[in-house]
């Protein structure tokens, strides 16, 4: 209670024992007349759900204010001497859900309260409230990790466009892709300084392939953050996407596992996709939409004005320019698949189950292999940092007409074919 309201209910308590505390003096027996009334009236006890007073609460009243030598404050309600403890479980019990606790750290309220009657360390015949067992459990930091942590964690803003963007995957409705109906993902970039999306697209996978497209799309139409945080799925633990951004001299980060609240604008802007994009959107494909995500991303979300920059995020993007970095022209360079093998003996290696001939001077050495996935025909090859330019595939019938002198030049014989007398010869 606070003060005020002790105040009133100790007023209400002088109205009630005025009588018997003031210069007027009553006889034993005019006393005791005064009570029973007092005690057959409905009163309006001050934050309180009764409305009678017993004989002894009176009397209670009384020696109080006279103990306190007639000082208002005698009658003021005392607080509980066991205020923030529950009176529904005893110590032994309470030591009992602590230790179980323990043991079953992640359990749920209802399942914590099931296996605690089925281990019977509740008393015979007591009830045990799931709000009394909650209670008890935040009050002692038992609940999730999640609710007792108490890490240093400050919210921040970067100063300018394209410092940093952050990056995740939102789980999407059911869509027709290809004649079946498959779950979608929302895979989406957003500037940390702007809040504007650089890129953001719905794929019927959440895989490598998928975000590097994404990925790809947003560099071409807004230029190269300095920075790139991300989760800690598969992909973003890809040597691919490490390579890629190494390359275009992106700082790649990772988020700390289980702790989401430093992506906290990414989760905003899909909690924003759900409310106001999705719950309205009755397509039915995935190019569908697509197209009616993009139109929703320009007309509206970029140019409302955010709530905290009081900006929209393309004028909040568009007003420092001069501190973008453009994407390079070859861009779809970078974003080719880089594996290592060893050239054989014969000159080959094998790159998506395809025979490639390398140059000579590899033979026996380890090379970078880079190749679209789109394209695994296309093979560049270096060595030492060296390109080697793209390679053939192999063709074991043009390498049967191979011919080499004593210095190892290269020359192609013509194959079998008639000559002028009928004969069959070779040359």
């Amino acid at each position: 209670m606070t003060e005020k309201q002790k105040m009133e209910v100790a007023v209400f308590r002088y109205g009630v024992i005025a009588d018997f505390v003031g210069a007027t003096r009553f006889n034993r027996g005019e006393q005791e007349k005064m009570v029973r009334d007092k005690c057959t009236r409905k009163w309006q006890i001050p934050y309180s759900g009764r409305s009678r007073l017993s004989r002894s609460t009176i009397l209670r009243w009384v020696r109080s204010y006279n103990d306190g030598n007639g000082k208002l404050e005698a009658l003021y309600p005392q607080d509980r001497t066991d205020q923030g403890q529950g009176r529904a479980l005893d110590e032994e019990t309470s030591l009992a859900m602590i230790d179980l606790r323990r043991q079953f750290p992640k359990a749920s309220v209802p399942e914590f309260v099931r296996i605690l009657h089925k281990r019977q360390l509740v008393p015979a015949g007591a009830s045990l409230n799931q709000t009394t067992v909650y209670r008890f459990l935040h009050r002692n930091n038992l609940m999730s990790r999640e609710t007792s942590d108490c890490s240093d964690r400050r919210k921040f803003e970067t100063e300018s466009p394209n410092d940093m963007w952050q990056s995740d995957v939102m789980h999407g409705p059911l869509l027709l892709c290809g004649g079946k109906r498959r779950k979608s993902y929302l895979i989406a970039f957003i500037d940390d300084h702007s809040r504007l999306i650089p890129h953001a697209q719905f794929y019927p996978s959440e895989g490598l392939a998928s975000f590097m497209d994404c990925f790809s799309l947003a560099l071409r139409k807004r230029g190269l953050p300095r920075k790139l945080y991300v989760d800690n799925g598969s992909a973003f633990r890809s040597r691919q996407l490490e390579f890629t951004t190494a390359s275009l001299a992106i700082a790649l980060i990772h988020a700390r596992p289980y702790q989401p609240q430093g992506k906290g604008k990414i989760e905003r802007f899909f909690k924003t996709v759900r409310t106001q994009f999705l719950s309205y959107y009755k397509g039915e494909t995935l190019e569908d939409i697509n197209r009616a995500f993009t139109l929703w991303l320009d007309d509206q979300y970029h140019q409302r004005i955010h709530s905290s920059t009081g900006q929209s995020p393309f004028a909040r993007f568009t007003s420092k320019m001069e501190c973008l970095r453009n994407a390079p022209d070859n861009l779809n360079d970078y974003f080719r698949k880089t594996v290592r093998r060893r050239v054989n003996k014969d000159r080959s290696l094998v790159v998506e189950k395809r025979l490639f001939e390398a140059p000579v001077e590899l033979i026996g050495r380890r090379v970078e292999v880079l190749y679209h996935e789109q394209t695994p025909e296309r093979v560049e090859v270096c060595c030492n940092g060296k390109s080697y330019g793209l390679i053939q595939q192999l063709d074991v019938h043009v390498n049967s007409r191979v011919k080499r002198d004593k210095n190892n030049q290269i020359e192609l014989v013509e194959p079998f074919a008639p000559c002028n007398s009928g004969q069959l010869w070779e040359s």
